[in-house]
């Protein structure tokens, strides 16, 4: 196949696409290029469907490669990229939340996209270089896929928006914003902030639309030039006469009873023990069929009408399943102190979410030093460390206890971001702190716990932050035939969250928003339902803030007793050796005279 490519400016930049020179077995593949930094993407979609599939199998990879960067793995023993960073995870993440919503319901087909970073030029960030040719390639592929759709990050440098920042504009920016979607629907927001104003998020927003305008215009031309004619998927339709009779037996007092109750598990119970009655009335009136599975067929049909049916309370009647109005939050405790060892420990219950996070402080030496693409000598190094666990227990389910998968690393990344801006200077407080929030009892908005929880935690231990940071998560059922007609739910409980068509986070304090993401299921957000959305969101974050200040309202004067005493001062940068002395004698002589103890020292004079 003859190589084909494509260019177009964007904020000043010339973003250049080529398809055909790389990957040619692949459905699709574009490889992408801004300034020096290369991304290939690909995309690929089986032919037939696994046996079984219940749900749309998009697989997304976001490939790092150290050879991008001139840079060989630090380990003496393994020279191999291994297991995906967490910053890879979370891109693929990105990466994924702005494909999937493009894709057909109940298509079946398996589909992998592959990103694989082959460049990096220290200023442009591959991600948003990712995004695009990910997207790309499955718009020009014979894959269905209803885009195009794009992304840019926004940042706000001397009071002035920037898209597409520079790493080092990045370092003076007061926002971190990645947006994407179309000039006009927005399909994921993720964000970073300063404590800056709601209006500075839509702004934001705004500002990208115009810039994603550019990047789906050349999309759309590519497609023209090279696309390929869309394959026919495979959908999973639900069997008529299935359906129909299910329709039929599922009344709306059987729903109302059934789903309308405040507790989680009976509501749970009760959709299970109707799905069951509907299973068999509908197996005896059907008989025996070898053609269909009529136990999966009822039980999608009745998740279908459970979903329409609550959509169309909220939209008509603003009722939600557990009776609270549209812009109230569930019941909140907040407790401190929870574990007699622990340097700092919180547990924090909203409704029937409940997080328990706990702080232990470290040295210099305990940093978590990140060896990734970013910097092509040496690895950086993590002062603030969160971690998020989500076992099986905190929703009432056997599950196997591995590793963290992408959901967990991705809530924990959130919670740590909104926290992250309050954090003391190390000068001021040389301490390693690591969070590790387990969730034991999920219903929805277990990120946004982490983050109260993580607050309370920290001021628990007697870190001296800044500012209490609290957050909350909104929701959103649209009217799909009318996407002006929708209504906003304040802290969304599981079965909205599943039900609705956003998942948005907010987190902040009085001043302004420190974090967000946002997830939609369906096109048709604007910038300004966000802009509602966010506007509902502040009193809510007021109003946990007040919660959290109820159970401690600034952070303790002293460490815990078991926590290490650090004692830092400066001393000339030129004195350092005289500190450290002739292959490390001086300093490992106090060291050594002096158990227990640990001495880092860093490149300006600062001794801890």
């Amino acid at each position: 196949m003859t190589s084909q490519t494509i260019t177009t400016q964007v904020g000043g930049k010339e973003w250049k696409f080529e398809t055909g020179k790389l990957a040619g077995q692949a459905n699709g593949a574009v490889l992408a290029r801004l300034g020096d930094t290369v991304v290939l993407a690909t995309a690929v979609m089986s032919k037939q469907v696994r046996e079984g599939m219940d749900f749309f199998p998009l697989l997304v990879d976001y490939e790092e490669r150290l050879y991008a960067a001139g840079k060989i793995k630090g380990s003496r023993w393994v020279k191999r990229e291994g297991r995906a960073t967490d910053e890879a995870i979370l891109t693929g993440r990105i990466i994924d939340r702005t494909l999937r919503p493009m894709f057909v319901d109940n298509m079946r087909n398996d589909v992998q996209v592959v990103a694989t970073v082959l460049s990096v030029d220290g200023e442009n960030d591959p991600d948003m270089v990712a995004v695009n040719a990910a997207a790309m390639a499955l718009h020009i592929s014979d894959i269905p896929f209803d885009g195009p759709v794009a992304g840019v990050r926004v940042g706000k440098v001397d009071g002035q928006y920037v898209v597409n920042p520079t790493n080092s504009q990045r370092e003076q920016s007061d926002l971190d914003l990645i947006v994407c979607g179309t000039a006009v629907h927005i399909i994921m927001v993720e964000a970073g902030a300063n404590l800056v104003p709601e209006s500075d998020i839509v702004g934001g927003i705004e500002f990208a639309q115009a810039h994603l305008k550019e990047l789906t215009d050349v999309q759309a031309d590519f497609h023209k030039q090279v696309g390929k004619t869309k394959a026919t998927p495979i959908i999973k339709e639900y069997f008529a006469e299935v359906m129909e009779k299910v329709t039929a037996l599922l009344t709306d007092d059987k729903i109302e009873a059934a789903v309308y109750v405040p507790v989680k598990a009976e509501r749970d119970m009760n959709i299970q023990n109707l799905t069951a009655e509907i299973t068999e009335q509908v197996k005896a009136e059907l008989g025996e069929r070898t053609d269909i599975n009529i136990a999966k067929e009822v039980a999608g049909s009745v998740d279908k009408l459970l979903k329409k049916y609550q959509q169309k309370q909220i939209l008509e009647n603003e009722r939600r399943v557990d009776g609270r109005k549209l812009n109230e939050t569930r019941l909140i405790t907040a407790e401190v102190g929870v574990l007699p060892r622990a340097h700092g420990s919180a547990l924090f219950t909203r409704g029937e979410t409940q997080i328990l996070t706990v702080v232990t402080l470290g040295s210099k030496g305990d940093e978590q030093l990140l060896d990734g693409m970013d910097d092509p000598t040496e690895g950086r190094a993590k002062r603030y460390i969160h971690h998020y666990n989500f076992p099986g227990y905190s929703v009432g389910e056997v599950s196997p206890m591995r590793g963290p998968g992408r959901r967990e690393v991705g809530h924990g990344a959130l919670a740590e971001r909104a926290v992250e801006i309050a954090l003391p200077k190390q000068e001021d407080f040389p301490y390693t702190m690591r969070l590790v929030s387990e969730t034991m009892s999920s219903n929805g908005s277990t990120s946004m716990a982490s983050t109260c929880g993580s607050t309370l935690s920290l001021m628990d231990a007697g870190v001296p932050i800044s500012t209490i940071i609290g957050g909350v998560a909104m929701g959103l059922v649209m009217d799909e035939s009318n996407p002006e007609k929708f209504k906003v739910l304040t802290d969304i409980a599981g079965i909205e969250d599943f039900n609705g068509h956003m998942d948005f986070k907010v987190t902040g304090n009085e001043q302004g928003v420190s974090a967000l993401q946002l997830d939609i299921k369906v096109k048709g957000l604007t910038a300004a339902i966000l802009a509602q959305a966010l506007e509902e969101a502040k009193p809510a974050r007021m109003h946990i803030l007040s919660k959290m200040k109820e159970a401690l309202s600034e952070p303790r004067p002293e460490l815990s007793p078991y926590a290490p005493r650090i004692v830092s001062f400066m001393i000339k940068p030129d004195q350092i050796r005289d500190v450290i002395g002739s292959g490390g004698k001086t300093i490992n002589g106090i060291i050594a005279e002096c158990p227990g103890v640990k001495i880092d020292i860093e490149d300006d004079g600062l001794v801890m």
